[in-house]
């Protein structure tokens, strides 16, 4: 209550009606009806001229009756894999800034990669009515789809869905980032490279760790057996895995890893022995999360941008939502990757370069063992 005092009694949600946004913006109930439920023939002028009443008077629309008018509610939903993992709540944060400034709401919900918990979740969406869902994660039985689809119910799902009415999917070009963190590597003299996978139950993962098999063969490299290590993508499943490598009898030169909370891990599991980074290996993740950049060193990893997954999204599903939107045909929009170099990738250790690089750094006081 003490929140409410504090609004003059004309501002109050209770003592301010459609009337009287109608009278401030000089227009009929009817228009602010239109307008605030978004119907397209409304001129976008006057939609704007509606909508700057409602925010001078302190309306607040009903949004169960807008559902009513309209017969949308104007909330998407949004299922990702886990809320553990910065790169996660960063997506949420772009896919709900951008819902909002395009008069949706946003219903969210993680599955912690389990198929039951993300059939739970679309199930409990219905229920609220949401307009349409962003299946940001892996994993949903054919039958539960087909039931959505019979219904016209908008879905977005990232990498595949099923061919069938209504679904889109978001094509993330894995390939294009990981060849270039390959490339980058062997240009720096690189020949030994490993590759921390994500769980290869995902879709995700398998095409991460396919394109970087793919990449070293486009250089004629040879990836022995013991350096692809399957990791969980959090920072323990890291640890364990770059343990694992850094107990073989030759040591790669370099590792890449299939997120960055693996990478993380990695170069904590380093941090432990006497292999410092990236003198002695260099590490490349994945994802470019906003704690990449703050590490020690700070972290070389493939950006796969959280705005461009969200505004794509968001557009794929107002695609299927909206009757008239212009990319109402279209099925799939592409996401780019591309390489971010920073800090924790150098020469390899022995090689010349590094060998003139270590000296140099001696000479400059820079500790460098």
């Amino acid at each position: 209550m003490s929140a409410l005092r504090n609004i003059p009694p004309n501002r109050r949600p209770g003592a301010v009606s459609i009337r009287d946004v109608a009278r401030r913006a000089g227009v009929s109930i009817a228009t602010v009806s239109r307008a605030v439920n978004r119907i397209p023939t409304v001129d976008p002028a006057l939609a704007e001229r509606v909508w700057r009443a409602i925010n001078e008077v302190g309306y607040l629309p009903n949004t169960q009756a807008r559902a009513l008018v309209s017969g949308r509610s104007h909330m998407l939903g949004l299922i990702v894999s886990e809320i553990t993992n910065p790169f996660f709540p960063e997506l949420v944060q772009e896919f709900e800034n951008l819902a909002v400034t395009q008069g949706y709401e946003v219903l969210i919900g993680s599955t912690n990669y389990s198929p039951e918990r993300t059939e739970s979740l679309i199930r409990r969406m219905l229920q609220r009515n949401v307009d349409g869902v962003a299946v940001m994660t892996f994993g949903i039985e054919e039958d539960l789809v087909q039931k959505l689809v019979e219904r016209e119910f908008p879905l977005v799902f990232v990498d595949a869905g099923p061919d069938l009415p209504n679904i889109r999917v978001l094509k993330v070009n894995y390939g294009e980032g990981i060849r270039q963190a390959v490339q980058h590597l062997a240009a720096l003299g690189h020949r030994g490279i490993a590759f921390i996978t994500g769980p290869l139950r995902l879709r995700s993962a398998v095409s991460r760790r396919d394109a970087f098999l793919k990449s070293m063969a486009e250089l004629g490299l040879i990836v022995p057996a013991e350096h692809i290590v399957e990791g969980d993508h959090t920072m323990e499943g890291g640890i364990t895995s770059m343990e694992q490598l850094t107990a073989l009898a030759e040591l790669p030169t370099a590792v890449i890893c299939s997120n960055d909370m693996t990478a993380i891990g990695a170069l904590h599991a380093l941090y432990r022995t006497t292999q410092n980074v990236p003198q002695e290996i260099s590490v490349v993740g994945f994802d470019d999360i906003h704690l990449a950049q703050f590490m020690l060193p700070p972290l070389t990893t493939v950006q796969m941008s959280c705005k461009d997954l969200a505004t794509a999204a968001v557009e794929a599903l107002r695609a299927g939502i909206e009757r008239d939107h212009p990319k109402a045909a279209k099925t799939e929009w592409h996401i780019p990757t591309r390489l971010v170099v920073r800090q924790s990738t150098a020469f390899p250790r022995g090689t010349l370069p590094a060998l003139i690089e270590r000296a140099a750094g001696k000479r400059r006081g820079v500790g460098v063992d």
